[in-house]
């Protein structure tokens, strides 16, 4: 999708079959670790959006062989890496920014790393205090607040880490530098996250141990180019599935779409709140869980949300804030504070974009009060660059009674380029 201004507005149900981008999240990780893979890595399905590109280009920066056609696998072909002549540039990818400081952490040159705008006034604290748990020498602006990142790479010795916060890229920098230290380090979360990177370890040939939230690699892992199949993004369907649920007299199937049970907070609570949704074909590509999904309108009243599903649901927040908007009944979503770390502040271009089309909200430090009312009035609604929030309010648009414009709304192409017109192709 390339329209900087797009709309939807209520029209046709949804109907017939659609495929979603590749795992953004699979992506980067089989990239980053396929250019620190001796030998060649191919990976079936990549995602084509921006945040993908990201991990691309910095691997390429630094030394791996790359070859994207536009059909067929990637290959990366890997095992060496170099230092760059140039500050490594994750554009607006947090998990390539972060990842890579792990990745990096273990070679014996010195990196630097930095990203958009945006980026840069996102924390990376975070990761550098339990990479240096493992001996590994980091710095950023703002007493190592915020980036740019310089990793002097160098030896590092396996640690017990206890992670401060509950994210998948702190626990997978940390994992990507233990697989190149000595030794068994462990990791331990303090809520489960999603767990993408302990899936692939094995298939690259690192041995692992999971127990609960801790896990436990041996370093150093002794890897290998790997073959690398990426399922449906299922935070790119949860739009579909979103849209389709509400959507009076829609019936759609989404094809091979990951349903990894540390990812599927959305598509739970879905059905809790009266969505029909039917997991069928359940499989297994790459390690990781696989369904087709088919979805037909219900009538949805809001489910409650717990404090405790929030790190399962964090990526798809916006969205269940737009849905319950649409939905009749009082909804209160908690503990979701590190919105405010995002792509934008979601808590707050949310509820600009929820009052914009005449939603009723109240606003939290992390999270809001959404009283819905089942229907919207529509209007324009600026996504502030986020590509999550640009999906949300054009799923709102198919029903609001005027109609949604999303100002920005070419920000989707980070996840998801073919958003809108698989979106409306579905509404014909």
């Amino acid at each position: 999708m390339t329209e900087s201004r797009a709309s939807t507005r209520p029209g046709r149900p949804l109907r017939g079959e659609a495929t979603v981008p590749g795992d953004k999240s699979i992506t980067q990780r089989a990239v980053l670790l396929g250019a620190l893979a001796p030998g060649e890595t191919r990976i079936e399905g990549g995602n084509p959006g921006g945040d993908a590109r990201s991990a691309l280009g910095l691997v390429r920066a630094l030394g791996a062989k790359v070859r994207t056609p536009v059909t067929g696998a990637w290959t990366i072909g890997g095992g060496t890496l170099r230092e760059s002549v140039r500050v490594l540039d994750a554009r607006n990818s947090g998990t390539a920014l972060r990842l890579a400081a792990g990745l990096l952490s273990a070679q014996p040159f010195l990196s630097i790393l930095t990203g958009d705008a945006s980026l840069r006034s996102r924390p990376v604290d975070r990761v550098i205090g339990p990479l240096r748990a493992l001996g590994a020498r980091l710095a950023a602006r703002d007493g190592d607040r915020l980036p740019p990142l310089v990793v002097q790479g160098g030896p590092l010795r396996a640690a017990s880490v206890r992670t401060g916060v509950a994210s998948a890229q702190v626990k997978s920098a940390v994992l990507l530098a233990a697989i190149q230290a000595g030794g068994q380090t462990e990791v331990e979360e303090p809520v489960a996250t999603r767990d993408h990177t302990e899936r692939m370890l094995p298939v690259f040939g690192a041995l692992i141990e999971r127990e609960g939230r801790l896990v436990r690699v041996h370093g150093p892992a002794r890897l290998h180019g790997a073959e690398v199949s990426v399922p449906g993004d299922l935070s790119a369907a949860a739009f579909l599935l979103a849209a389709a649920s509400l959507v009076p007299r829609s019936d759609v199937l989404l094809r091979n779409v990951g349903v990894n049970p540390t990812r599927t907070g959305f598509l739970e609570w879905l059905v809790r709140s009266g969505a029909r949704i039917d997991r069928l074909d359940p499989r297994e590509t790459s390690r990781e869980p696989v369904a087709d999904l088919r979805v037909r309108a219900g009538d949805l009243t809001p489910a409650p949300v717990d404090e405790s599903e929030i790190p399962g649901l964090i990526d798809e927040l916006p969205l269940l804030a737009v849905v319950a908007a649409l939905c009749k009944g009082t909804l209160e979503i908690r503990g979701a504070r590190e919105l405010r770390l995002k792509e934008s502040d979601r808590i707050g271009a949310v509820a600009e974009g929820l009052r914009a089309i005449g939603a009723d909200v109240a606003v939290h430090e992390d999270g809001w009060t959404i009283r819905g009312g089942g229907s919207l009035r529509g209007g324009s609604v600026d996504a502030r660059g986020d590509h999550r929030v640009a999906m949300a309010f054009l799923v709102a648009g198919l029903l609001a009674k005027d109609g949604v414009r999303v100002e920005g709304a070419d920000a989707a192409s980070v996840s998801d380029p073919g958003f809108l017109a698989r979106l409306r192709g579905l509404a014909r």
